[in-house]
């Protein structure tokens, strides 16, 4: 419990010392030759003469070319924490209530720390020392931690605590903060948790309309989408949050039918209106799923069989796409949209994973073969990829150029120089190749907090064999880079057939 002060003044003893509060005002009127408002407190001109002296030293050593900073920053840092756990030095007080408890918890504080990090306590507490405020449980759980933020300007947090860490930063316009745990949940989206975290901070992150966090949450989700789909947090994805996943073509999972199948337990369990679940199934790309595995879905499942009026259009078309050659499909139907175009699957018929040990070595090279197209009537055709791999490929323009002007003038070209680069290439020719291009797909793996994500993914059209940038921020000398895993590099090639309509026929 805290103790009221007296308001009668006390006399002084003739022989008692000064308090430090009380030489910090009278050293800072020295000093200004003006005295602290009274609402301030000692602790506050204890704080400015601090400042005022650091100035002063940093002044007067300018000139000298022996200058040293003497820097006791951290003990100040300290000092201020010591400030709130110090009632009898404290000129406001903050009761934070719960609907669910009687109880308040008390917290006393100094006005000219609390106004300087938060305009809204500054506006406040300008007419009034004792504030009541209202919050939920989540939020007044970390309420002890908020203020230590704002004395100390450090705080440690949990998953579990950022959302409502946020709410509190946003609530009283501690901005610093604010920005501080936006940018932990955007570096935190790998960590592991029972429930998973992910889903929940893109759907707050949309309440409170932080578009980056929407985005760092939808590309994490996007990239790591088997990984989300077989975990807790999938039940919790909302309707909105679907449809946006199922828009997207750099989706990575195993294959489409595993789509279907997680978007099936997804209707099953949430049971939306009839107009929402014809429209997420109306967003699966059927003519991806091989015809045997069709039509099984179409003798098997409930939710294919419920709202099959509204698929049936779809699902014949992907039997025609799988019926005829891609070519001639081309001259009647329209290719050019995203159903017929794959995401990024992880099915061996799609592509290779590739490990590199120690990639700083030397150049690489492999070798893989993929379907010619997702079309059942190429089922029989394989399209062979060369890969290249060169830790320190130099570009152009960074090559050294022989001229007649010094013999031995030619610097040589530093190591460091160099960048990592990958080329894919096909290794055959074929006429089969005509009405339908590929996009290459590089996807780099990585541990975070003891599981293995996809960090990055390039793509890159057949019109260039090579990924643009690929990992040119990348160390790969270093042992410990986080783009490797125990000292290798893993990648996973994805190679995606896009079909074009050639000729169109006239009706």
């Amino acid at each position: 419990m805290w103790r009221a002060r007296s308001l009668h003044k006390r006399p002084a003893c003739a022989g008692a010392a000064p308090s430090p509060g009380r030489c910090a005002c009278e050293a800072m009127a020295r000093l200004t030759g003006t005295r602290p408002a009274r609402r301030w407190g000692c602790a506050a001109a204890f704080l400015l003469l601090l400042l005022t002296v650091q100035a002063a030293q940093k002044a007067d050593l300018s000139g000298e070319a022996t200058a040293a900073t003497i820097n006791h920053s951290l003990t100040l840092l300290q000092r201020l924490q010591e400030l709130l756990h110090n009632s009898n030095s404290s000129d406001s007080v903050l009761r934070v209530r719960t609907a669910a408890s009687d109880e308040a918890k008390v917290f006393h504080t100094h006005q000219l720390l609390l106004g300087l990090q938060s305009e809204v306590f500054e506006s406040l507490l300008r007419n009034q020392s004792v504030l009541t405020l209202h919050e939920p449980p989540e939020t007044a759980a970390l309420f002890e931690k908020f203020i230590r933020y704002l004395y100390c300007g450090g705080v440690s947090i949990l998953l579990h605590q950022a959302i409502p860490m946020h709410q509190l930063a946003s609530k009283y316009r501690v901005w610093g903060l604010q920005r501080g745990v936006a940018d932990y949940m955007k570096t935190h989206l790998a960590s592991e948790s029972s429930q998973g975290h992910v889903v929940g901070w893109y759907h707050y992150a949309v309440r409170v309309g932080d578009v980056a966090l929407q985005e760092s949450c939808l590309q994490f989700l996007a990239w790591n989408l088997s990984a989300v789909l077989s975990s807790a947090e999938w039940g919790s994805v909302s309707v909105e949050l679907l449809l946006l996943l199922l828009e997207r073509s750099d989706l990575v999972l195993h294959s489409e039918l595993e789509l279907y199948t997680a978007v099936e337990g997804w209707l099953s369990r949430r049971q939306p209106e009839a107009a929402v679940a014809e429209r997420v199934l109306r967003a699966i790309r059927y003519p991806m799923i091989p015809p045997s595995q069709l039509f099984r879905l179409q003798a098997q499942s409930a939710v294919l069989a419920r709202h099959y009026g509204a698929v049936q259009d779809l699902l014949f078309q992907a039997f025609q796409f799988h019926a005829a050659s891609p070519l001639h499909f081309a001259k009647y139907f329209d290719v050019n949209c995203s159903m017929f175009l794959p995401r990024n699957y992880l099915a061996p018929s799609w592509g290779s994973q590739w490990v590199i040990n120690n990639p700083a070595r030397d150049d690489r090279s492999t070798s893989f073969q993929t379907q010619l197209g997702p079309s059942s009537h190429d089922a029989g055709k394989r399209v062979t990829w060369n890969v290249l791999f060169s830790p320190r490929w130099l570009p152009v323009s960074l090559r050294p150029v022989y001229s007649d002007a010094v013999a031995g003038a030619v610097q040589p070209a530093r190591i460091e120089d160099g960048r990592p680069r990958l080329v894919v290439t096909p290794a055959m020719s074929s006429p089969d190749f005509a009405g339908v291009s590929f996009q290459k797909t590089v996807l780099v793996g990585v541990r975070q907090q003891g599981r293995v994500l996809v960090k990055h993914a390039y793509s890159f059209h057949q019109s260039s064999d090579e990924a643009p940038d690929f990992l040119v921020h990348a160390d790969l000398q270093k042992r410990t880079s986080e783009y490797l895993i125990d000292n290798s590099l893993h990648l996973h090639i994805i190679i995606k057939p896009v079909y074009h309509s050639l000729i169109k026929v006239k009706k």
